[in-house]
C-alpha cells in the first residue's frame, strides 16, 4: 500500500465556498460499496435508502469559536491565535501566526493577557491565559474554518451542524451539515433512530498523509464518548436486524473505537483518546452504512472511506462526482455508502 494509490486530481473550482441552502438540497451520491452501482440523488431523498429500524449515529459536538487576534506587548505587533487543546485551566496548545518567543506576552483583543511559555513543534505554542479564555468565546473568538474555505462571510450557525450541543471541536463533522430538522423530523416519522456520539474534531483532521507508506503514519488522537444509551440502542438495533449507520467519519471512528474495547457485541459504553487508523483490509465490526462528505486528497479520510467501500470504487465514484459537478469537501456535497 503507497499513499499516492490515494491521490487524485482536483482542480480548485471543484471545492466548495458557499454551503447550498437549505442544507438538504446538497447532492447525494449513493453508492451500493459491493457492486460499486451508483446513482445520483439529493440528500433529501435519503429517507428512500432508509428503513425502520435502522440507526443514525450522530456527532453532536459543537464547533468552538477557537481562533483569536492579539497584538504583541510592548510592541504592538498583529498575531492570530488557533486553540487546539486545553492543557490545563488556563493553559492551551495554539497555533500562533506570526513570530513569537517565549515569553512573548500579548494582549488578546477583546479577550484576556496571554503569555507563550513554550515553543512546541512548527508553529504549536503552549499559551497561559489571564482568565480561561472559554470565558471570551462570544465576544472574541471566531470561528475556524477550513484553510480551503476563503472570505466566507455568511453565518457562522451554517459550519455547525443544527443537532450539536457540546463545545469542544475546531472543526465541524461535515457530514451532518446537510440535515436539517425537518429531515429529521421525516426520518424519526419512518421508524428511523437516531443516536449521538461525542468526537471532539481537531484541525489535524485536514493534515495529509506525508509518508510514502500510509501505515507509518501516526494518525492523530481525538478524544471520544459512547454513552450507555447510545450502546443500548446500538444493541438493540444489531438484535432486531437493523442497520448501525454512521453520519461522518467521526461516528466510524467512534464506533468502531468501541466495537474494538468491548471486543464485539454487545457493544458496552466508550470513553477515551482514539487513535485508531482504518485503512484498506480494516474489518469493519459495528458500522453497517455510512453518510460522507468528499475528502482531500491523501488524507486519512479517504483511507477510511476507501477500507468501507475499495479504493478503487471510491476514486472511480470521485470521478464521477466531478463529472457531474458535484462540489467537495466541507461546504460541498455528500455519499451514503451502503
Amino acid at each position: 500500500m503507497k499513499t499516492e494509490e490515494f491521490d487524485y486530481e482536483l482542480p480548485v473550482s471543484f471545492i466548495a465556498q458557499q454551503p447550498v441552502e437549505p442544507r438538504d438540497h446538497s447532492k447525494l451520491l449513493v453508492m451500493q460499496r459491493f457492486t460499486g452501482q451508483m446513482e445520483h440523488r439529493h440528500f433529501f431523498d435519503l429517507p428512500d435508502y432508509l428503513k425502520q429500524g435502522d440507526l443514525l449515529v450522530v456527532n453532536q459536538t459543537r464547533v468552538i469559536p477557537a481562533r483569536f487576534f492579539a497584538v504583541k506587548l510592548p510592541e504592538g505587533g498583529k498575531l492570530e491565535l488557533l486553540l487546539l487543546n486545553k492543557r490545563e485551566e488556563r493553559l492551551w496548545e495554539c497555533l500562533i501566526g506570526g513570530k513569537v518567543r517565549e515569553g512573548t506576552r500579548m494582549q488578546v483583543t477583546g479577550g484576556p493577557l496571554a503569555e507563550v511559555t513554550t515553543l512546541c513543534e512548527g508553529s504549536r505554542r503552549l499559551v497561559s491565559f489571564a482568565e480561561p479564555i472559554e470565558y471570551f468565546y462570544e465576544q472574541a473568538g471566531h470561528i475556524p474554518l477550513p484553510p480551503y474555505i476563503h472570505d466566507y462571510q455568511g453565518d457562522p450557525e451554517r459550519y455547525q451542524t443544527v443537532y450539536n450541543h457540546t463545545p469542544g471541536s475546531t472543526a465541524a463533522p461535515t457530514a451532518g451539515l446537510h440535515f436539517t430538522l425537518g429531515l429529521i423530523s421525516q426520518l424519526k416519522e419512518l421508524g428511523v433512530n437516531f443516536a449521538e456520539i461525542t468526537l471532539h474534531v481537531g484541525l489535524d483532521t485536514f493534515a495529509p498523509v506525508t509518508e510514502a507508506d500510509p501505515q507509518t503514519h501516526l494518525i492523530h488522537q481525538e478524544w471520544c464518548e459512547l454513552n450507555a444509551a447510545t450502546a443500548e440502542l446500538i444493541n438493540r438495533t444489531k438484535k432486531a436486524g437493523g442497520r448501525v449507520i454512521a453520519v461522518g467519519t467521526t461516528s466510524v471512528r467512534t464506533l468502531e473505537s468501541a466495537a474494538q474495547a468491548s471486543q464485539g457485541l454487545p457493544i458496552t459504553p466508550f470513553t477515551g483518546k482514539t487513535s485508531l487508523f482504518i485503512l484498506p483490509g480494516y474489518q469493519f465490526r459495528l458500522v453497517d452504512a455510512m453518510v460522507t462528505n468528499f475528502h482531500l486528497p491523501k488524507s486519512t479520510l479517504l483511507m477510511l472511506v476507501s477500507a468501507f467501500a475499495g479504493k478503487d470504487q471510491i476514486l472511480h465514484a470521485y470521478e464521477e462526482a466531478k463529472a457531474r459537478n458535484y462540489r467537495f469537501f466541507s461546504f460541498g456535497d455528500a455519499m451514503f455508502l451502503q
